[in-house]
């Protein structure tokens, strides 16, 4: 059955995106959840003016990104954790603290999913981390650990 999407559906399309799905899948989860539409004659206009209305709000989401991107670029993100012995932390500073650091250092909210560590940080000092802020946009943040005094 063809039908139109009306919002992003992982492994199947794109608000505004004509699909082909099995029939089952259209009429047991897809339209009772208010996902998609029948395709017809009528709904693929409908389906041309979603998809204009995703491309620009794409646009301006990249613009976005790549703002905050500039303005985290040559930022330095300063973190306090209790250490032990040998610059060693208890714990680990996760993304969470990360995320909450941002916000309160420059005021910029990010979501810690976004963010990829490829190891905890256990150790005092400065680290680097991988920002993902919009599928087209990475930023590499750069965190520094300090004592809890």
């Amino acid at each position: 059955m063809k039908v139109v999407l009306r919002s992003n559906v992982d492994g199947v399309g794109k608000t505004g995106d004509v699909v082909e799905v099995a029939n089952g899948f259209a009429q047991n989860f897809l339209m009772p959840q208010g996902l998609a539409i029948r395709a017809t004659a009528g709904t693929a206009r409908q389906a041309e003016a979603m998809k204009r209305t995703r491309l620009l709000q794409d646009v301006k989401e990249r613009e976005g990104a790549e703002e905050v991107s500039r303005r985290l670029s040559d930022q330095v993100i300063s973190v306090q954790a209790r250490v032990g012995q040998d610059d060693q932390l208890y714990g680990s500073v996760t993304t969470s603290e990360i995320a909450e650091a941002v916000l309160a250092q420059t005021g910029i909210e990010l979501d810690r999913r976004d963010m990829s560590l490829e190891e905890p940080i256990r150790r005092v000092g400065t680290h680097q981390l991988e920002m993902r802020l919009h599928p087209e946009v990475r930023v590499e943040l750069t965190v520094e650990v300090t004592p809890l005094d």
